[in-house]
This record gives structure tokens, C-alpha cells and sequence, in this order.
């Protein structure tokens, strides 16, 4: 029951040099592949294994409960992009676990508050930690009265200063939308102009890094803000763009496991539903354990997408949902909502029916999806 995705290893890995080299030569530093969730689709350890390749010195998971199995296939540093918050009971205690380990000194935490912040300063053993500013994205982060408030702390000013704490920059994370062409290089100059004020004139030991951690920008407002502010170092987290930047590459294939022709009337399914006249079923590999049929939400940001959307809740709400998987040149329609590892969907007896062990194309989103193999080939 095999559900596969299979990648053009060539062709894939000329595209992550080419995007590392660009970012390199844009940002005047080399970026920090994410490696986070389900690994883009792709698996954590796979993607690990290519950012060792790209020389990466640098790379970021999603939560702390990420670390443990890219820490044993990686060098180098490890950022938590989740922000540390010691309220947070579970992740809290899962950070007491790792600060017990050999290679805890290669991790960087994300604080996002005054009170995250201050929960770290007295705690055994020293910490490194990334600021994140509240930028327009407002999911997590420091305003920019918080954040001077904070540096300006006697208490954190004493804790760097006898190496408690390592602030190793700021986190700048920016939604993908830009309300104007220049936005995103604007907020980095203006986040960014703020944090090179602050570390030239800092004085004793341990004083913040001045380096700024960004997402979402082009090489093109990283070039504009390398230029822009001279004393400070930009960072480029990348994800997205650098693992399924060049789609092409990719093939996710499902199994043909059964064919059924269908007499008239005959019922099939956990819903015992009846098919379309002269249809046949076909049972492919492929399930809810596999992402098909999971979605994110549809941003519908345009009077298209919003028909389109209102078109597919009601065709959802009358049974009929329309597949990912593609039969002779064209996507067919579930017989029912998927089963945790196959699927059906009906195929009309005037197209060729697939022949069991067959591969059919399936269209999926990476990022909710999972692999029983990938393979580079």
C-alpha cells in the first residue's frame, strides 16, 4: 500500500544550490534552512542530510519538541522558532530535558516577552536566546518600548554580563502579503535600525549580536537592507522557497490496489453509497494517515477564489468531494471522505481502467502530507 513521492534528485539539488547561493549573495550571510513539522512533506532527516550538504552552519525547527532527532544528524546550531515561555508546562519541561544534554549548548531559544525573558534570568546554567519583535505578522514579540525596556533592565544587563544569557540578535518574522512593494524591507530597516542603535553603544561583557533573523523577504529587500544599515548582519530563515521551491521536481504517486466494475444499484463504501451508471471503483493507496484529505483553510482573498470555495462546501455538504488523484488525464471524485490509508474514487467504464500495482499522479499540499517512501531517483 505504498504512497509515494519521488524527487529528480538532480534537478532538486541544482535548485538548492541555487537558492542558497542567491540568498548568500543577497544577504551577505548564508541562511538558515528551516527544518520543521513534517519536514515539508519531505522528512526531518532528509532534509537535514541536505542542509549538512549545503554547509549550513545554522539551522531552525518549529518547537523544542523538534530538536532531539535533528540534533544527532546535524552541526552546528539549532534555533526554536516556537517562543520559550516557562507557562507553557509541557514545553517547559521538555526544555528541562534537553538543557540536560551534551549538545544543549548548540540550541537557541525564541523569547517573545518580558516575562519569558525574565523566567530564564534566574535559572541554572547559561542560555542563548534570540529577541523576536512584534512586526506586522502580530503573532508573537516584543513592541519596541518592551524591547528597549528590556535591554535597558538592570537585571538582564547584569545576566549577559556574567554570561547567564546570550542574546544572539533579533527575530524578525513577516507575513507573506506586503501592503506595498518596499514594505518588508522597510520594517526590516526600521526593526533593524533600532537593534544596530542599541548593540553600538552597549557597554561590558556579552553584548547583543548584531545580526537580525528574517523570513519571507526576496533577495531583493535583503540586498536593499544589507546596504541600508552597514553594522549589523541579516540572516535569512528559509523553508518554502528552499525545499519545494521548484514543484517540477516532485512526484507523488498512489498505488492502484483494487479495480471493482460495478453492476447497476451495487453499494459501496463504509457509506454504502451507489455510483454513477457504468462506473467502476478504484482503491488507492493513500489516506487521512497520508494527508489526503486534509486542507489548510483557503485564504479566499479574491471574488474567484471565494466561488470557488463556496462551490466546494456545497458539493462537500451533497457527498461529492473531488479527489487529488488523476485517472486517465483527469482528477476523479471520491466515492466517500478517505479511510485512514486508501482511498476510493469512481471511474467511468469508458476510461481505460489502471491495472493493480499501477502509479496514479496525486496532487498534494507538502506540508500535511506524509510519505510511506521518498525517494531521490
Amino acid at each position: 500500500m505504498a504512497f509515494t513521492l519521488r524527487i529528480d534528485s538532480e534537478k532538486w539539488h541544482n535548485h538548492l544550490t541555487a537558492v542558497y547561493k542567491s540568498i548568500t549573495v543577497a544577504s551577505g550571510m548564508s541562511p538558515v534552512p528551516v527544518i520543521k513539522g513534517n519536514g515539508y512533506g519531505l522528512g526531518q532527516e532528509l532534509l537535514a542530510t541536505e542542509a549538512m550538504n549545503l554547509g549550513a552552519d545554522t539551522i531552525a525547527v518549529g518547537t523544542v519538541f523538534e530538536i532531539e532527532s535533528i540534533a544527532s544528524v546535524t552541526e552546528g546550531d539549532i534555533i526554536v522558532l516556537e517562543p520559550f515561555d516557562q507557562r507553557d508546562a509541557v514545553a517547559s519541561a521538555r526544555w528541562w530535558e534537553i538543557g540536560q544534554k551534551f549538545y544543549s549548548g548548540r540550541i537557541i531559544r525564541t523569547v517573545a516577552t518580558p516575562e519569558a525573558l525574565h523566567q530564564l534570568l534566574d535559572g541554572p546554567g547559561a542560555v542563548r536566546i534570540i529577541l523576536e519583535a512584534h512586526s506586522s505578522m502580530s503573532r508573537f514579540g516584543f513592541s519596541e518600548g518592551e524591547l528597549l525596556g528590556a535591554l535597558k533592565h538592570d537585571k538582564v544587563r547584569h545576566a549577559m554580563a556574567t554570561g547567564r544569557i546570550f542574546v544572539e540578535g533579533l527575530s524578525i518574522h513577516l507575513p507573506l502579503e506586503r501592503s506595498a512593494p518596499d514594505a518588508h524591507a522597510h520594517e526590516v530597516m526600521r526593526w533593524a535600525g533600532l537593534w544596530q542603535t542599541e548593540t553600538a553603544v552597549w557597554e561590558g561583557h556579552s553584548p547583543p549580536a548584531p545580526i537580525v533573523w528574517v523570513s519571507h523577504c526576496t533577495d531583493t529587500e535583503l540586498a536593499l537592507v544589507r546596504t541600508s544599515l552597514r553594522e549589523v548582519s541579516v540572516r535569512m530563515r528559509t523553508g518554502t522557497r528552499l525545499w519545494l521551491g521548484d514543484r517540477r521536481v516532485f512526484n507523488a504517486t498512489a498505488t492502484v490496489l483494487a479495480v471493482h466494475p460495478l453492476s447497476e444499484g451495487m453499494k459501496v463504501g463504509y457509506r454504502q453509497r451507489s455510483g454513477p451508471k457504468e462506473s467502476s471503483v478504484v482503491v488507492l493507496s493513500g489516506g487521512t494517515a497520508h494527508g489526503i484529505g486534509l486542507m489548510a483553510p483557503s485564504p479566499s482573498t479574491s471574488i474567484r477564489q471565494k466561488v470557488i470555495s463556496l462551490g466546494t462546501g456545497v458539493l462537500d455538504a451533497t457527498g461529492r468531494a473531488l479527489s487529488p488523484f488523476t485517472i486517465g488525464g483527469k482528477q476523479r471524485w471520491f466515492v466517500e471522505p478517505p479511510h485512514q490509508h486508501v482511498s476510493m474514487v469512481w471511474l467511468p467504464n469508458s476510461s481505460p481502467l489502471p491495472r493493480i500495482g499501477d502509479q496514479v499522479r496525486t496532487e498534494v499540499r507538502f506540508t500535511t502530507s506524509r510519505f510511506d517512501s521518498v525517494e531521490l531517483i
